[in-house]
């Protein structure tokens, strides 16, 4: 029981690494909180200084004066002054709003709000709070607010990605080049100092080595380091993880040094779940053990399912998905459905379906895919688009022709590659959600699935090709308030421009009426004086 707990809260902690496991952070000194505490008050501070400031420069600055001066002004203005006035920021604002509309089509977000995010919010002093007890209310905002960050996440590590030494290679030994671009390894050895190091690294210098060995990008170098640490302690289980995932040449060889690793990783385990109690110190030492351990596990399984070894890797996911949340960035649910495709075992794939394919937590192409290969399966072998045209469809072929439509809502390009339209490659190590890399990647595990149910092609294909489109729209996005925002604004301030071109003297008194209110609130100012500026103002119009 202590082991699965263990083994959860670092599945959080791989799942969402800017959320704090609650009980695992280390407390906040006394600077830390001082200085948060002066960037929640910095924009009021600033604020009060400002007015302090206008208010002792009030009489040198001749504020009332000048506010008077204003109001002369604006009523001697005329008509046409405000129907440009008008017309001007009716063509700026309708300018935004073609540019956010195109943004959020483009990019599924509004680009004020982002920018704003951004950049705007750390300098009015925009700061989450750390300091929260377990169960309260801001807690459970706080993970609300990361089960909402994860779901909107776009680009995931491939859950299915293949062995850099024992599979991608050999594609470099044949064709000499490169299959994962840089961009992609980037995100990978990002995931590897996630997962692998911590702040207390140097308290162990085999740690110490393969904390430099991750943020290496020469392989060759990341292997030497990785041999540097076992030499320095032969219970170092990353550096057996880095030698199985880049130095091992066929998959067996992988799967050695990974049982290596999970006797090695077992032992510091255990070490530090003895002293998880003692110091926030040893609290990380037992986070960054237990995702090596959940790690090795994973990739032990994939290598059963590569050995053939199917059932053993069914057996060991299953024991993963029980030690740890539903919600990692692991996605072990997608290598679980996969292999029990392979055993042929679609009750249980049902089963895994009905707890994973819920409307609250992330969609994949592995779920939305396998359920419409599910509901296509009842009914595919006997499926004829001549027969189905005369009599119509049935509940069974009507359920299967909807689950094919919301999976091609999902994810539009995955039919291309299982109808074989377009070639196969090697899948990257990430994938981006609904995106061309995630088609390949499930294409390329699951088409041997279609292709062993009768006429599943085939109903995919008479399905898909009245309903495709290039632009998914599930699920559907709302409308950011910014676009609401100009798109009113951009109306209100063009047909202003147009009241006041058709009936000025209208308009203009109810500008005059306007701007008297505005004079009442202003100070008064001598008669000469007032006459003066309105002199001058006139003067400045006519000019």
């Amino acid at each position: 029981m202590a082991d699965s707990d263990g083994l959860g809260e670092a599945a959080i902690a791989a799942a969402s690494p800017p959320a704090p496991v609650p009980g695992l952070s280390p407390p906040l000194g006394w600077r830390e909180r001082l200085r948060a505490g002066l960037a929640g008050i910095g924009a009021s501070l600033w604020f009060v200084a400002g007015l302090g400031l206008l208010y002792a420069l009030r009489v040198p600055l001749r504020l009332c004066d000048n506010l008077a001066a204003v109001t002369v002004f604006l009523n001697s203005l005329t008509p046409r002054f405000y129907v440009a006035l008008t017309g001007t920021s009716s063509l700026i604002s309708g300018l935004i709003f073609i540019f956010e509309w195109w943004y959020f089509h483009k990019h599924g977000t509004s680009f004020i709000e982002q920018v704003s995010v951004s950049h705007l919010r750390p300098l009015m002093g925009g700061t989450e709070s750390s300091i929260s007890e377990p169960g309260s209310p801001s807690n459970n905002r706080e993970s609300e607010t990361s089960r909402q960050n994860l779901s909107e996440c776009k680009v995931w590590r491939n859950p299915l990605n293949l062995f850099r030494g024992a599979e991608y290679r050999r594609y470099t030994w044949v064709t000499g080049k490169e299959p994962l671009t840089y961009y992609d390894m980037n995100l990978s050895a990002q995931d590897h100092q996630t997962f692998f190091t911590c702040d207390t690294d140097f308290l162990r210098p085999s740690d110490t080595v393969m904390q430099k060995a991750w943020r290496e990008r020469n392989p060759p170098a990341r292997i030497k380091a990785a041999y540097q640490a076992l030499e320095l302690n032969n219970d170092c289980a990353t550096a057996y993880v880095l030698l199985a995932e880049e130095e091992a040449t066929t998959i067996v060889d992988a799967e050695r040094l990974f049982k290596q690793a999970l006797k090695a990783g077992e032992t510091i385990y255990k070490r530090s779940q003895q002293c998880q109690h003692q110091s926030p110190q040893h609290e990380a030492q037992l986070r960054r053990d237990t995702n090596v351990l959940v790690y090795i596990k994973r990739r032990l399984a994939m290598c059963a399912r590569k050995l053939g070894r199917i059932r053993e890797a069914v057996k060991i996911m299953r024991d993963l998905m029980k030690e740890c949340p539903p919600l990692t960035m692991l996605n072990i649910h997608e290598n679980l459905l996969e292999s029990l495709l392979e055993l042929q075992a679609y009750a249980d794939v049902q089963a895994v379906l009905a707890k994973y394919d819920d409307i609250s937590l992330p969609k994949s192409a592995a779920i939305c895919y396998t359920a419409a290969l599910l509901k296509t399966r009842t009914v595919s072998d006997k499926f004829s688009p001549e027969t189905a045209s005369r009599r119509g469809l049935s509940t069974a072929e009507i359920n299967a022709v909807e689950a094919i439509h919301r999976a091609v809502e999902f994810n539009p390009h995955v039919p291309k590659y299982l109808l074989e339209m377009k070639s196969l490659i090697l899948p990257p190590e990430h994938i981006l959600k609904r995106g061309d890399s995630e088609a390949i990647a499930y294409a390329f595990f699951h088409l041997q699935h279609w292709k062993r149910i009768e006429g599943a092609l085939n109903l995919l294909q008479c399905t898909w090709e009245g309903t495709f489109h290039h632009v998914s729209v599930y699920p559907k996005k709302e409308i950011p308030f910014f676009i609401h925002f100009t798109a009113g604004l951009c109306s209100s301030t063009a047909m202003i421009a147009f009241l006041t071109h058709q009936f000025p003297e209208i308009m203009g008194v109810f500008a005059k009426a306007v701007l008297g209110f505005s004079c009442l609130q202003a100070p008064s100012v001598s008669e000469q004086n007032t006459q003066d500026l309105k002199s001058e103002a006139l003067g400045l119009s006519s000019g």
